[in-house]
């Protein structure tokens, strides 16, 4: 688990970024009706979850910039007898203080009255217009209402500076704790996938295959960090399918791109095999060239490479293949230059990865592909899919798609896969799968 430490530690490093008379404002998630009076499962936001380790809704993080470490409020939930017999211990104000590291802790209900005491004679507010109409409403009505006031008795902030982007460039370099727990979210997520390998059988349906991934990770304590994708066929070639309920057919490719979540921190693993255990002529030529892609794009992740250096890696090794099957027409240099490996291959090569599955951080910086650095952690993801109608091919490559993901960590030497204990080559695939 992150420790207290460490969310004080981040707090005191953005009060820091941004300078002294600042005010910073981040507001919890909002619970989310599913139907009725039944409520979606509470997901903190993850800004909000990356400085305070605080999981519960109704609250909000104000922090008051100064000379030395400056000040962390926090606006909760008080502590409630009622309602914890309905839906559990609450943390309350005490706890905010005491466990979470909190200089100050107010009950939300007080926030009209003391937020604008905290604004006076700020220079700027450091917020995410946008997210919270209602609130902002009230915030922009708060700055009316200084403005007009005599100056001598308060002085509005000039300024609301976008907190986000701030925040988002700290959670790109992940931390040992982050580490650790992102460790532990891909050990879960890689165990799963071997489970869901071993129990792969024609006459399945793709819903058994789910309810194995999902059993796993809650054995392990452990959340599903997004809908599984669990495509049997064809509905490999669908690139967010989650419908999840196909029966899986003798012949057929599987593909599962699953991931665990463990406290906050996401995995994303994708694997590719036969329902049957073994691949046939046609999907063993073009998983093969996934794989060799994919090995091209992780050598990449390395100090020093541009992010758009892993897809050029990726999109290389992947043209000369498709060429080489005949499925791509033409020579090299014009192959490239066209494009027309995006005929199959139609996303990038991977994402960041951390508090989100498609995590925080910029790719670009001031118009260039951003250079990676050690403590970085981004996901190599490189496919095909060739759709079940897609005429301008044999009919033996028509309905297979094939991705194949790993979770790497940029470090000062080789690339970290933390997800490496799950089989991707083919001849261990179909080892395990038969045995």
């Amino acid at each position: 688990m992150i420790k207290a430490s460490e969310y004080a530690r981040r707090r005191r490093q953005l009060m820091r970024t941004v300078g002294e008379g600042a005010v910073i404002i981040l507001r919890a998630a909002p619970e989310r009706v599913r139907n009725h009076d039944v409520l979606y499962p509470f997901r903190q936001d993850s800004d909000f979850l990356y400085l305070t380790g605080f999981r519960e809704p109704e609250a909000m993080l104000v922090m008051v910039t100064g000379d030395r470490d400056g000040r962390s409020i926090l606006f909760c939930r008080e502590k409630d007898p009622v309602k914890e017999m309905w839906d559990g211990a609450m943390i309350g104000l005490e706890a905010a203080v005491e466990e979470y590291g909190m200089d100050e802790a107010y009950p939300i209900g007080e926030l009209e009255r003391r937020l604008p005491e905290l604004l006076r004679d700020r220079v700027r507010i450091c917020h995410d217009l946008g997210r919270d109409p209602a609130f902002d409403t009230r915030l922009i009505g708060w700055l009316n209402e200084f403005r007009g006031k005599p100056r001598r008795d308060f002085h509005a902030p000039d300024e609301i500076v976008e907190l986000g982007h701030i925040v988002h460039d700290m959670r790109l370099y992940k931390s040992r704790g982050e580490l650790t727990a992102m460790r532990r979210a891909a050990r879960v997520s890689a165990d799963a996938h071997i489970l869901a390998m071993q129990a792969c059988k024609p006459g399945l349906n793709e819903a058994d295959i789910h309810a194995t991934l999902v059993h796993h990770f809650m054995r392990e304590h452990c959340e599903t960090a997004y809908s599984p994708i669990v495509g049997g066929g064809a509905n490999a070639c669908v690139l967010h399918y989650i419908a999840n309920n196909a029966p899986l057919a003798d012949g057929d490719l599987l593909l599962i791109d699953a991931g665990a979540e463990y406290d906050g921190y996401a995995a994303d693993i994708t694997r590719t095999f036969p329902v049957n255990g073994v691949f046939s002529s046609p999907q063993r030529e073009l998983y093969d060239l996934v794989l060799e892609a994919q090995a091209a794009a992780i050598d990449q992740v390395r100090p020093g490479s541009q992010w758009e250096d892993i897809h050029e890696a990726a999109v290389s090794v992947l043209t000369d293949g498709l060429l080489d099957l005949g499925i791509l027409e033409g020579n090299r240099a014009e192959a490239l230059e066209q494009g027309l490996v995006d005929n199959y291959y139609v996303h990038k090569t991977g994402h960041w990865l951390g508090l989100d599955v498609h995590d925080a951080g910029d790719y670009q910086v001031d118009g260039h592909s951003r250079e990676l650095e050690p403590g970085m952690v981004l996901t190599i993801e490189p496919g095909l899919y060739i759709r079940a109608d897609d005429e301008r091919v044999d009919a033996r490559w028509r309905g297979i798609g094939i991705r194949i993901e790993d979770d790497v960590v940029v470090t000062r030497d080789e690339p970290e896969i933390l997800t490496s204990r799950v089989p991707k080559v083919a001849s261990e695939i179909e080892a395990l799968m038969a045995g």
